[in-house]
């Protein structure tokens, strides 16, 4: 399930985009604008919701930052300040998509869609390949007549690691897109996985799919040769 970020300070409205978005994606919160540029910059989302009147940092100045960081989640707006001249900044500083508060919720939830969509972060019925293997969206690898199931966090894992080929992902991101900055795990519960992962694998005979960068992080590498 695809991943987001909302920096948002009113709390009603950040927790009802939450209730809304819940079948769509995971969503986080951060409720100014110094908690949503440190959230962002660690470049583990699929779609940021941005407000434009923050506390600490303005939204503008979160897009700015996150877009000088070469971070090119896609980032829709979502602000009462909606004059022409707020648009065309928002836009010309990085923005995907702009809306003017106060919105309608069904009309959030569709350009959150598109979004993803252009993106290639969401499809309704959605498999991941690499050559003959299949991560299903049943939490579950296939190849040939073989299924191995994959639980909880080994299929998201897995899942990160397919949607980002050729990018080396940081055991940092890995565990921060898995497991999340509020929790309490040891960031060698990464290892853990990967090993429980390369287990799986070796069963349909794709141990070696995944590259170990050492003291950085994992890579797959694309399959299409």
């Amino acid at each position: 399930m695809p991943r987001g970020l909302i920096i948002e300070d009113d709390t009603i409205i950040s927790a009802n985009i939450v209730e809304a978005t819940t079948k769509i994606m995971t969503l986080e919160q951060a409720f100014d604008g110094e908690e949503g540029l440190f959230k962002a910059s660690q470049n583990i989302y699929d779609i940021i919701i941005l407000d434009l009147m923050l506390p600490k940092i303005s939204g503008f100045d979160v897009l700015k930052k996150i877009r000088e960081y070469k971070i090119d989640t896609a980032v829709l707006i979502l602000s009462a300040k909606d004059s022409v001249h707020d648009k065309i900044d928002g836009f010309n500083l990085g923005a995907d998509d702009y809306l003017a508060k106060p919105f309608n919720l069904n009309e959030l939830q569709m350009r959150i869609k598109a979004l993803l969509k252009r993106t290639m972060k969401f499809e309704m019925d959605s498999e991941l390949k690499y050559k003959d293997m299949i991560l299903s969206d049943n939490r579950t690898i296939i190849s040939g007549d073989q299924s191995i199931n994959l639980p909880g966090k080994e299929y998201e894992f897995l899942t990160y690691l397919l949607e980002n080929k050729n990018t080396i992902l940081t055991k940092e991101q890995i565990f921060d897109r898995v497991w999340g900055f509020t929790s309490d795990t040891s960031i060698t519960v990464v290892e853990v996985y990967m090993s429980n992962i390369r287990k799986k694998l070796k069963i349909i005979g794709y141990e070696k799919m995944i590259r170990t960068i050492r003291n950085v992080g994992y890579l797959v590498e694309s399959d299409e040769k």
